[in-house]
Protein backbone atom coordinates (compact mmCIF):
# COMPACT_ATOMS: atom_id res chain seq x y z
CA UNK A 1 0.00 0.00 0.00
CA UNK A 2 2.98 2.35 1.06
CA UNK A 3 4.40 1.85 -2.59
CA UNK A 4 1.16 2.34 -4.26
CA UNK A 5 1.07 5.82 -2.30
CA UNK A 6 4.09 6.75 -3.40
CA UNK A 7 3.79 5.90 -7.11
CA UNK A 8 0.36 7.61 -7.23
CA UNK A 9 2.50 10.75 -5.60
CA UNK A 10 5.09 10.52 -8.21
CA UNK A 11 2.51 10.27 -10.82
CA UNK A 12 0.68 13.51 -9.63
CA UNK A 13 3.77 15.70 -9.24
CA UNK A 14 5.08 14.61 -12.79
CA UNK A 15 1.64 15.52 -14.20
CA UNK A 16 1.46 19.19 -11.98
CA UNK A 17 4.86 19.94 -12.98
CA UNK A 18 4.04 18.85 -17.14
CA UNK A 19 1.51 21.76 -16.82
CA UNK A 20 3.91 24.45 -16.37
CA UNK A 21 6.29 23.59 -18.73
CA UNK A 22 6.41 22.94 -22.44
CA UNK A 23 5.21 19.48 -23.65
CA UNK A 24 8.03 19.33 -25.71
CA UNK A 25 10.26 19.25 -22.91
CA UNK A 26 8.58 17.50 -20.33
CA UNK A 27 5.33 15.43 -21.59
CA UNK A 28 3.02 14.75 -19.17
CA UNK A 29 2.16 11.03 -17.86
CA UNK A 30 -0.95 10.45 -20.64
CA UNK A 31 1.29 11.80 -23.30
CA UNK A 32 3.79 8.82 -22.09
CA UNK A 33 1.43 6.20 -21.65
CA UNK A 34 -0.40 6.79 -24.71
CA UNK A 35 3.25 6.26 -27.09
CA UNK A 36 4.15 2.97 -24.79
CA UNK A 37 0.56 1.75 -25.87
CA UNK A 38 1.00 3.02 -29.63
CA UNK A 39 4.48 1.12 -29.57
CA UNK A 40 2.89 -1.87 -28.26
CA UNK A 41 0.22 -2.33 -31.14
CA UNK A 42 2.51 -1.33 -33.85
CA UNK A 43 4.76 -4.41 -32.15
CA UNK A 44 8.06 -2.45 -32.22
CA UNK A 45 7.84 -2.06 -27.90
CA UNK A 46 8.33 -6.00 -27.71
CA UNK A 47 10.81 -6.71 -30.27
CA UNK A 48 13.26 -4.10 -28.29
CA UNK A 49 12.82 -5.03 -25.21
CA UNK A 50 13.21 -8.44 -26.46
CA UNK A 51 16.52 -7.63 -27.97
CA UNK A 52 17.57 -6.16 -24.81
CA UNK A 53 16.99 -8.56 -22.42
CA UNK A 54 18.36 -11.71 -24.75
CA UNK A 55 21.46 -9.27 -24.43
CA UNK A 56 21.22 -9.21 -21.22
CA UNK A 57 20.74 -12.70 -20.11
CA UNK A 58 23.81 -13.29 -22.52
CA UNK A 59 26.38 -10.69 -20.88
CA UNK A 60 25.14 -11.76 -16.83
CA UNK A 61 25.18 -15.36 -17.63
CA UNK A 62 28.55 -15.43 -19.05
CA UNK A 63 29.89 -12.77 -16.30
CA UNK A 64 27.89 -14.89 -13.35
CA UNK A 65 29.89 -18.35 -14.64
CA UNK A 66 33.20 -16.63 -15.33
CA UNK A 67 33.76 -14.24 -11.82
CA UNK A 68 31.94 -17.02 -9.55
CA UNK A 69 34.98 -19.23 -10.41
CA UNK A 70 37.58 -16.85 -10.76
CA UNK A 71 36.41 -14.92 -7.18
CA UNK A 72 36.22 -18.60 -5.81
CA UNK A 73 39.73 -19.59 -7.15
CA UNK A 74 40.62 -15.95 -5.68
CA UNK A 75 39.27 -16.69 -2.39
CA UNK A 76 40.74 -20.29 -1.99
CA UNK A 77 44.22 -19.94 -3.30
CA UNK A 78 46.04 -17.28 -1.91
CA UNK A 79 48.57 -17.29 -5.04
CA UNK A 80 45.57 -16.82 -7.54
CA UNK A 81 44.66 -13.74 -5.17
CA UNK A 82 47.78 -12.06 -5.32
CA UNK A 83 48.42 -12.49 -9.17
CA UNK A 84 44.58 -11.75 -9.42
CA UNK A 85 44.18 -8.53 -7.14
CA UNK A 86 46.04 -6.13 -9.73
CA UNK A 87 43.49 -6.77 -12.52
CA UNK A 88 40.61 -6.76 -10.49
CA UNK A 89 41.54 -2.88 -9.31
CA UNK A 90 42.16 -2.26 -13.03
CA UNK A 91 38.74 -3.69 -14.30
CA UNK A 92 36.99 -1.98 -11.13
CA UNK A 93 38.39 1.94 -11.82
CA UNK A 94 38.57 1.44 -15.53
CA UNK A 95 35.55 3.54 -16.74
CA UNK A 96 32.85 1.41 -18.60
CA UNK A 97 32.34 4.06 -21.47
CA UNK A 98 36.57 2.88 -22.23
CA UNK A 99 35.70 -1.07 -21.91
CA UNK A 100 32.83 -0.60 -24.43
CA UNK A 101 34.79 1.41 -26.88
CA UNK A 102 37.98 -0.77 -26.95
CA UNK A 103 35.42 -3.95 -27.27
CA UNK A 104 33.91 -2.16 -30.83
CA UNK A 105 37.12 -0.81 -31.47
CA UNK A 106 38.63 -4.34 -31.66
CA UNK A 107 36.37 -6.89 -32.10
CA UNK A 108 34.01 -4.42 -34.30
CA UNK A 109 30.59 -3.43 -34.25
CA UNK A 110 28.96 -6.81 -33.39
CA UNK A 111 26.26 -8.34 -31.18
CA UNK A 112 29.58 -10.77 -29.58
CA UNK A 113 31.61 -7.22 -28.83
CA UNK A 114 29.01 -5.55 -27.71
CA UNK A 115 27.95 -8.45 -24.97
CA UNK A 116 31.49 -9.04 -23.85
CA UNK A 117 31.68 -5.44 -23.43
CA UNK A 118 28.46 -5.43 -20.58
CA UNK A 119 30.10 -9.51 -19.48
CA UNK A 120 33.59 -7.09 -18.49
CA UNK A 121 31.84 -4.44 -17.22
CA UNK A 122 30.06 -7.01 -14.34
CA UNK A 123 33.05 -8.96 -13.96
CA UNK A 124 34.98 -7.41 -11.19
CA UNK A 125 31.58 -7.01 -8.70
CA UNK A 126 31.29 -11.04 -9.82
CA UNK A 127 34.31 -11.69 -8.67
CA UNK A 128 34.74 -9.17 -5.70
CA UNK A 129 31.61 -10.69 -3.62
CA UNK A 130 32.36 -14.36 -4.60
CA UNK A 131 35.52 -14.05 -3.26
CA UNK A 132 34.66 -12.40 0.18
CA UNK A 133 32.28 -15.54 0.46
CA UNK A 134 34.83 -18.12 -0.68
CA UNK A 135 37.02 -16.25 2.39
CA UNK A 136 34.45 -17.00 4.82
CA UNK A 137 33.74 -20.46 4.11
CA UNK A 138 33.44 -22.62 7.49
CA UNK A 139 36.25 -24.20 7.91
CA UNK A 140 34.76 -26.84 10.39
CA UNK A 141 32.49 -27.62 7.35
CA UNK A 142 35.40 -28.23 5.11
CA UNK A 143 36.59 -30.23 7.83
CA UNK A 144 33.59 -32.47 7.80
CA UNK A 145 33.93 -33.00 4.62
CA UNK A 146 37.49 -34.20 4.39
CA UNK A 147 36.49 -37.09 7.30
CA UNK A 148 33.23 -38.15 5.37
CA UNK A 149 35.32 -38.45 2.17
CA UNK A 150 33.16 -36.69 0.00
CA UNK A 151 32.55 -36.32 -3.43
CA UNK A 152 34.77 -32.95 -5.53
CA UNK A 153 31.19 -32.76 -6.85
CA UNK A 154 28.88 -33.39 -3.47
CA UNK A 155 31.34 -31.09 -1.69
CA UNK A 156 30.51 -28.03 -4.04
CA UNK A 157 26.33 -28.97 -4.30
CA UNK A 158 26.04 -29.55 -0.30
CA UNK A 159 29.46 -27.67 1.39
CA UNK A 160 30.52 -24.88 -0.85
CA UNK A 161 27.30 -23.64 -2.70
CA UNK A 162 25.30 -23.49 -0.21
CA UNK A 163 27.38 -21.15 1.90
CA UNK A 164 27.94 -19.05 -0.95
CA UNK A 165 24.30 -18.52 -1.89
CA UNK A 166 24.00 -15.25 -0.18
CA UNK A 167 26.87 -13.86 -2.17
CA UNK A 168 25.75 -15.06 -5.06
CA UNK A 169 22.19 -13.54 -4.79
CA UNK A 170 24.26 -10.63 -3.66
CA UNK A 171 26.62 -10.58 -6.83
CA UNK A 172 23.51 -11.47 -8.77
CA UNK A 173 20.97 -8.19 -7.71
CA UNK A 174 23.74 -6.28 -7.63
CA UNK A 175 25.36 -6.76 -10.93
CA UNK A 176 21.91 -7.20 -12.93
CA UNK A 177 21.58 -3.64 -11.85
CA UNK A 178 25.01 -2.64 -13.69
CA UNK A 179 24.30 -4.80 -16.35
CA UNK A 180 20.97 -3.20 -17.27
CA UNK A 181 22.47 0.25 -17.36
CA UNK A 182 25.32 -0.78 -19.28
CA UNK A 183 23.49 -3.00 -22.00
CA UNK A 184 21.74 0.66 -22.82
CA UNK A 185 25.05 2.13 -23.71
CA UNK A 186 26.60 -0.46 -25.69
CA UNK A 187 22.81 -0.29 -28.12
CA UNK A 188 22.79 3.50 -28.30
CA UNK A 189 26.64 2.89 -29.08
CA UNK A 190 27.44 0.01 -31.39
CA UNK A 191 24.02 -1.85 -31.86
CA UNK A 192 21.53 -1.03 -34.48
CA UNK A 193 18.07 -2.09 -31.93
CA UNK A 194 17.42 -2.39 -28.50
CA UNK A 195 15.80 0.17 -25.93
CA UNK A 196 19.21 1.97 -26.01
CA UNK A 197 19.15 2.47 -30.27
CA UNK A 198 15.85 3.29 -29.41
CA UNK A 199 16.18 6.01 -27.00
CA UNK A 200 19.41 7.22 -28.87
CA UNK A 201 17.11 7.97 -32.24
CA UNK A 202 14.95 9.78 -29.91
CA UNK A 203 17.48 11.82 -28.90
CA UNK A 204 18.57 12.79 -32.57
CA UNK A 205 14.85 13.90 -33.21
CA UNK A 206 14.30 15.76 -29.62
CA UNK A 207 11.05 13.06 -28.92
CA UNK A 208 11.54 13.45 -25.33
CA UNK A 209 7.65 11.53 -25.09
CA UNK A 210 9.15 8.71 -26.72
CA UNK A 211 12.85 8.43 -24.38
CA UNK A 212 10.45 8.40 -21.55
CA UNK A 213 7.92 5.80 -23.10
CA UNK A 214 10.87 3.70 -23.51
CA UNK A 215 12.61 4.02 -20.58
CA UNK A 216 9.34 3.71 -18.23
CA UNK A 217 9.10 0.61 -20.25
CA UNK A 218 12.32 -1.10 -19.84
CA UNK A 219 11.81 0.56 -15.96
CA UNK A 220 8.68 -1.29 -15.33
CA UNK A 221 10.10 -4.54 -16.72
CA UNK A 222 13.31 -3.92 -14.62
CA UNK A 223 11.11 -4.28 -11.51
CA UNK A 224 8.88 -7.01 -11.98
CA UNK A 225 11.96 -8.91 -12.85
CA UNK A 226 13.53 -7.43 -9.12
CA UNK A 227 10.21 -8.59 -7.64
CA UNK A 228 9.16 -11.82 -9.51
CA UNK A 229 12.88 -13.56 -9.61
CA UNK A 230 15.52 -12.01 -8.02
CA UNK A 231 14.20 -11.06 -4.61
CA UNK A 232 12.59 -14.42 -4.39
CA UNK A 233 15.84 -16.06 -5.23
CA UNK A 234 17.96 -14.29 -2.89
CA UNK A 235 15.36 -14.94 -0.28
CA UNK A 236 16.02 -18.72 -0.75
CA UNK A 237 19.85 -18.53 -0.85
CA UNK A 238 19.59 -16.78 2.83
CA UNK A 239 17.30 -19.09 4.19
CA UNK A 240 19.58 -21.70 5.40
CA UNK A 241 21.46 -18.74 7.24
CA UNK A 242 18.18 -17.46 9.02
CA UNK A 243 17.94 -21.24 10.49
CA UNK A 244 21.22 -21.72 11.67
CA UNK A 245 21.18 -18.17 13.36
Amino acid sequence: MVRLISLILLLATWWLISQFVEPQTLPGPDRVLGAIAAQMRSGDMFFQLGVTLARVLAAFTIAMAAGTAIGLLMGRVKLADRLGDPWLIVLLNLPALVIIVLAFIWGGLTEIAGVLAVAINKLPNTVVTVREGARALDSGLNEMATVFALSRRKYMWHVVLPQLGPFLAAAGRSGLSLVWKIVLIVELLGRPNGIGFQIGVAFQLFDVTLILAYALAFVAVILVIETAVVQPIERRASRWRIRTS
